[in-house]
This record gives C-alpha cells, sequence and structure tokens, in this order.
C-alpha cells in the first residue's frame, strides 16, 4: 500500500518530510507564510515540471529516533526530531535534516480556518509556487490542539547543497487555530517515504500553551 493510500485510510492520523537547510524560495516563503507566498507566486502554468518519484525514497525517520519538546515564543509547543538543524523566522520556524523538514508558522488570524475559505486563498497561492506543487487530498480532523485542516500535497524540493540534487516530495500542512491565532504545521519528506507514525506524533503533539 503507498503512502498516500495509508494516509486516507486513517484522515485523522497525519504524516510526511521535506528539503535541506537554506534561506532559499522555499524556505522563505514556508517562514513567511501565506501574505509572502501571494507576492511571489508566478501565474498558473509557469511551475516547473513535476520530478519523478524515487524508486527507494531516501528519508524515513527511523524508529530509533528521539523527539524533544520545542516551545514557540508565540505560545505553541510542538515534539520536533533531536539533532535536526533549525532555522528561526519571524514567527516560525523550521527543522531539517536532509530532505526532511518540519515548519511550524504561528499568526494572528480572526477565524478558524475553513476547507472552503483555505481553498480560495492559501491553496490557490500554494499551487502557484515555482515548485511543481500538485494538491492531492484537502481534509478535516480532531487533534488534541482541537480541529484542523489538512492539505496533502507533492511538491518538487529545493537542490540540495552538497548534492546538488533535487527531489519530489510528499507535504501534510495542518491548519490549527485558538483563539484568535493560527498555527500552521507542515510535514514534508520524500515522495513515499513511510514517515507516517513519526508524522502522526509530531501533529498530535502540537499544543496551546498560552
Amino acid at each position: 500500500m503507498d503512502s498516500r493510500a495509508r494516509h486516507d485510510r486513517k484522515a485523522a492520523a497525519p504524516g510526511r518530510r521535506g528539503p535541506a537547510l537554506g534561506l532559499s524560495l522555499a524556505l522563505a516563503l514556508a517562514l513567511a507564510g501565506p501574505a509572502l507566498q501571494a507576492q511571489a507566486q508566478g501565474p498558473a502554468g509557469s511551475a516547473m515540471q513535476p520530478l519523478p518519484v524515487e524508486q527507494n525514497p531516501p528519508g524515513d525517520i527511523p524508529d530509533s529516533q528521539v523527539f524533544v519538546e520545542y516551545r514557540s515564543p508565540q505560545g505553541v509547543s510542538l515534539k520536533v526530531p533531536e539533532g535536526w538543524a533549525r532555522r528561526d523566522g519571524a514567527g516560525a520556524v523550521r527543522f531539517a535534516d536532509k530532505y526532511n523538514a518540519v515548519e511550524l508558522e504561528v499568526t494572528p488570524r480572526a477565524a478558524a480556518p475553513t476547507v472552503a475559505g483555505l481553498r480560495a486563498t492559501e491553496l490557490a497561492a500554494l499551487a502557484r509556487l515555482p515548485s511543481a506543487v500538485e494538491i492531492r487530498s484537502v481534509g478535516q480532523a480532531r487533534l488534541p490542539a482541537g480541529p484542523a485542516v489538512i492539505v496533502r500535497y507533492r511538491d518538487n524540493s529545493e537542490r540540495d547543497p552538497v548534492t546538488d540534487k533535487a527531489i519530489r516530495r510528499d507535504n501534510e500542512r495542518l491548519y490549527f487555530w485558538h483563539a484568535g491565532r493560527q498555527a500552521v504545521l507542515t510535514l514534508s519528506a520524500p515522495a513515499g517515504a513511510d514517515n507516517a507514525d513519526q508524522w502522526q506524533l509530531m501533529a498530535r503533539s502540537l499544543a496551546w500553551t498560552k
């Protein structure tokens, strides 16, 4: 069973992976969030072509991986893999190891996001990013931090600074809301890698601390 089927079978069970560290376009957009994404998007159809999925994708997070708690200044805590490289931005943080990544962004939002609202705004901007984005599903789930909208999509990674290689990635983006704040958790990994349990652990660990 492929990873997409596994996630469709468990709608409330997040899980997936991401690219190498470096403040390039994709990372800057991820850390800046929907506002900057909307400014940087290109016209529909101008993106690169999707890269082929790796036959033996790298990037499985080992079962022995230790997770530690991260607490953001914006009042959100999250378990993240110990030892991954960290990069901070305005209201955002990114942890990365090779093509795997965990990104968290907390911003003000007057009302809880909805599937329809996200389709018309953030997801429309996401689909126009120049990384061959393919939105595969949009759904809802109830997690310990509250209701969440879950967007699953594929895109092309940035080129690894060591190998100069880009790959096709699976991504899972979860939108949480609480008391006028939105937390967006994005999990990324090589397409086809098996990180479902680790992604579910991280998504279920997210908590509002204030």
